[in-house]
C-alpha cells in the first residue's frame, strides 16, 4: 500500500477500553478510519496520526438523554461543557419546549416562554439564533453541518398547539380539525426525523406572561391521540413531565403515562427521580408507573441523576424558590416592596410554614435557610460572608436563620447569591441510589445541560460519576458506570451503532485519566450572547474526545471541528419496542 493513503486516520495505542457492555476493560490499540472505529486489538498498519494513550482508559462517547440544547447549539455549536466532560450524543427537544414548528409571528412568544421555562437568556434566544425556520425539519437543517455533537430532537407539544391554535394554545382546547392538524404536524415532524413527542403537565410551567404553558391545557385524549402517532414512525420515544415528577405521581398521573406508551408502542421517559432517604415511600411509589407499564405492553423510564447537582438560588431573580406554594406572588413583587415585605415576621412565619408543608413536595428540601451558604455578594455590608454557612451567622447575630438570610440579600438589594446545601447527602441515601440504579427501568441523566444557565450546571455529570466511581464512595464498577452513561441510554433511544467501542461502529470515544477524571466546581461566567451569564465547569482528567472519529476536544480545550450530525429516527434510530 502506498505511503500517501494511510490505513488509519488515527490510532489510539495501548488505552484500556472499557467498551460499554459491561464487560471488563481490556488493553488495545484503536484504530480510527473514515468516522468508524476500524480495528481494535494490536494495529502496526500506518496511521496519518497516533497517540500513546497507556495507563488512560477508552469508552465511548457519553450519551446525555435529557438536553435543551435546542437554541445554545446555534451559536456554541460545542455544546459545551457537556462536550468537555465526554457527552457526544445528546437528546434534546425535551418537556413539550422546542423552537420548531414555528410561525413567524409566534417567534417572540416562544422566546420569552422558553427564557421563563427553562432560565434561558433572552437576549441569547434572540441574537444568538436565527428563527429562520417553520416546519421541523427546517430547524433540523438549519443545524445540519454545523454541531459538534451528534443532537437528536424530540418535537414539543408547545410549538405544535400553538402552531396551529395560536394564541387559543394557552386555555383552549382544539376542535376536531385543529387536533387533526396537530396531528399531522407530528407526522410531518418525525417524517423529517424528529425523535418522537415530548410534552409537559407540570404545575410548575409557565410561559413568559406567567399563564399555564400550552401543553398544561390539553386532556388525554390529545395527548393518547398524539402518542398514537408516535407508534406510527420508526426510532420514535416519548418523554413526559407530570407535576407528580417533582414528588410522588398520583393515579391519574400513573395512569396517563401507562396508556400514552402502551398505544404508542415505545418507551416513555420522565424525569427527575429523586432519590433521599427521608422520603422512603417516593422511589417505589414513583417505579409503581414503570411496573403498571410493563404489564400493560408500555415501558416507563425514570431518569435520575447520579450526582448532586448544585443550585443556586435568589431572591431577587426567578428560582426554584418562586415555585414553593405561596412563595411565587411575594418572590414576583417590585425590589423595594419584595425587602418591605420579606422583613415581616408573619409574612416569613407564613412563607416557612407553606414551604414545610406537604403540598410542596420535593422543594421541602430548599426549606432549611440555616443549610444555605452565601455565595456572591454585592455590599459592603456584606463583605466576608461569601462562602459561610447562614445558620452560623444567624446565631452571630442571635436572628433566625430565614430572617438572617433575609437581611443579608436586603443589603445586596436581593442580588445575593445562595448555594443551599443539599438534604440528601446522607449515606443512606446515597445507599438507596445505587439499589435504585439496578432497575430495568431507571436510567442515569437529567441534566437538562442547555437550560437553567446560570442557577444550576447539570452537564458535568459524566465526569463527575465516574470519578466518584474510581476515587470516591465507588457504588459502582468503572465498566459499570460507563455502561450507564453510554450503551444504557443508547439502548434505549435504539441509536444504531453508537453507544460501543466496538468494530465498525462510530467513533464517538472519550479518552480520559482514571487518577484524575472529575468535574471542576461550578463557576458563572459571562460569554453567552449579550455577556449573559452561565454556569460552567471545567473537565478535569479529560484527555481528548472524538465525535464521529474527528478530535473535537483535546485537554479540555474545543478543536474547531464540526464532526456532530443531526440524528434523524428511523435512519439513525431503530424501533426500542415496548412488547
Amino acid at each position: 500500500m502506498s505511503r500517501s493513503h494511510p490505513v488509519f486516520d488515527h490510532v489510539i495505542k495501548g488505552a484500556a477500553v472499557v467498551d460499554g457492555t459491561g464487560a471488563p476493560a481490556y488493553i488495545a490499540d484503536v484504530g480510527i478510519r473514515d468516522g468508524r472505529i476500524a480495528a481494535i486489538g494490536t494495529v502496526t498498519e500506518e496511521a496519518r496520526t497516533s497517540e500513546d494513550a497507556r495507563g488512560l482508559v477508552l469508552a465511548p462517547g457519553f450519551v446525555d438523554p435529557h438536553t435543551h440544547y435546542d437554541a445554545q447549539l446555534f451559536w456554541d455549536p460545542y455544546a459545551t461543557p457537556s462536550l468537555n466532560h465526554g457527552v457526544t450524543t445528546v437528546a434534546a427537544g425535551n418537556c413539550g419546549f422546542t423552537l420548531a414548528p414555528l410561525k413567524p409571528e409566534d417567534a417572540d412568544y416562544t422566546r420569552r416562554m422558553m427564557s421563563k421555562v427553562e432560565g434561558m437568556s433572552l437576549v441569547a434566544l434572540e441574537e444568538g439564533a436565527p428563527w429562520s425556520w417553520r416546519g421541523f425539519g427546517e430547524y433540523l437543517d438549519a443545524l445540519e453541518g454545523r454541531i459538534a455533537v451528534n443532537a437528536g430532537f424530540m418535537v414539543g407539544h408547545c410549538a405544535l398547539r400553538r402552531y396551529v391554535m395560536g394564541a387559543d394554545a394557552v386555555g383552549g382546547q382544539p376542535s376536531a380539525e385543529q387536533l387533526a392538524a396537530i396531528v399531522g404536524l407530528l407526522h410531518e415532524a418525525m417524517d423529517a426525523g424528529a425523535w418522537g413527542f415530548s410534552t409537559t403537565q407540570s404545575s410548575t410551567h409557565s410561559d413568559g406572561d406567567g399563564q399555564p404553558v400550552a401543553s398544561r391545557h390539553a386532556r388525554p385524549e390529545e395527548l393518547l391521540a398524539l402518542s398514537r402517532a408516535v407508534g406510527e414512525h420508526e426510532g420514535t420515544q416519548i418523554e413526559a413531565i407530570v407535576a407528580g415528577c417533582l414528588d410522588q405521581f398520583s393515579d391519574a398521573e400513573i395512569d396517563l403515562f401507562v396508556e400514552m406508551s402502551a398505544v404508542a408502542g415505545r418507551p416513555l421517559n420522565w424525569n427527575v427521580l429523586t432519590v433521599d432517604a427521608a422520603v422512603p415511600e417516593r422511589v417505589p411509589r414513583q417505579l409503581f408507573a414503570s411496573e403498571r407499564a410493563r404489564k400493560a405492553g408500555g415501558r416507563v423510564v425514570a431518569l435520575t441523576m447520579p450526582i448532586l447537582t448544585p443550585m443556586n438560588m435568589s431572591l431577587g431573580t426567578f428560582c426554584a424558590l418562586n415555585l414553593i406554594p405561596g412563595w411565587g406572588p411575594i418572590l414576583s413583587l417590585p425590589v423595594p416592596e419584595r425587602i418591605a415585605t420579606l422583613r415581616e415576621p408573619g409574612v416569613r412565619a407564613q412563607m416557612l410554614l407553606r414551604a414545610n408543608s406537604k403540598e410542596a413536595g420535593v422543594f421541602r428540601r430548599l426549606a432549611n435557610f440555616g443549610r444555605y451558604v452565601i455565595g456572591d455578594t454585592y455590599s459592603e455590608a456584606n463583605e466576608g460572608l461569601t462562602g459561610r454557612v447562614v445558620k452560623d451567622i444567624a446565631a452571630e447575630r442571635g436572628q433566625e436563620p430565614f430572617e438572617c438570610l433575609v437581611e443579608i440579600c436586603a443589603a445586596d438589594e436581593l442580588r445575593t447569591v445562595l448555594w443551599p446545601m443539599p438534604s440528601d447527602n446522607d449515606p443512606a441515601s446515597w445507599a438507596l441510589r445505587a439499589e435504585t440504579w439496578q432497575h430495568e427501568d431507571v436510567l442515569l441523566g437529567g441534566s437538562d445541560a442547555g437550560a437553567h444557565l446560570d442557577r444550576m450546571c447539570g452537564a458535568p455529570y459524566t465526569t463527575r460519576f465516574i470519578g466518584d466511581c474510581l476515587r470516591g464512595r465507588k457504588l459502582v464498577g468503572l465498566e459499570q458506570a460507563v455502561k450507564m452513561l453510554t450503551d444504557d441510554p443508547a439502548r434505549l433511544f435504539g441509536l444504531r451503532e453508537r453507544g460501543q467501542v466496538r468494530e465498525g461502529w462510530h467513533a464517538d470515544l472519550v479518552l480520559f485519566d482514571p487518577e484524575r477524571i472529575d468535574a471542576g466546581k461550578a463557576t458563572l461566567v459571562h460569554d453567552l450572547p449579550g455577556d449573559s451569564p452561565r454556569l460552567d465547569s471545567k473537565a478535569i482528567g479529560v484527555t481528548a474526545v472524538w465525535v464521529n472519529g474527528v478530535e473535537a476536544i483535546r485537554g479540555d480545550v474545543v478543536s474547531g471541528s464540526v464532526p456532530g450530525r443531526v440524528l434523524r429516527s428511523g435512519r439513525d434510530t431503530r424501533t426500542v419496542s415496548t412488547r
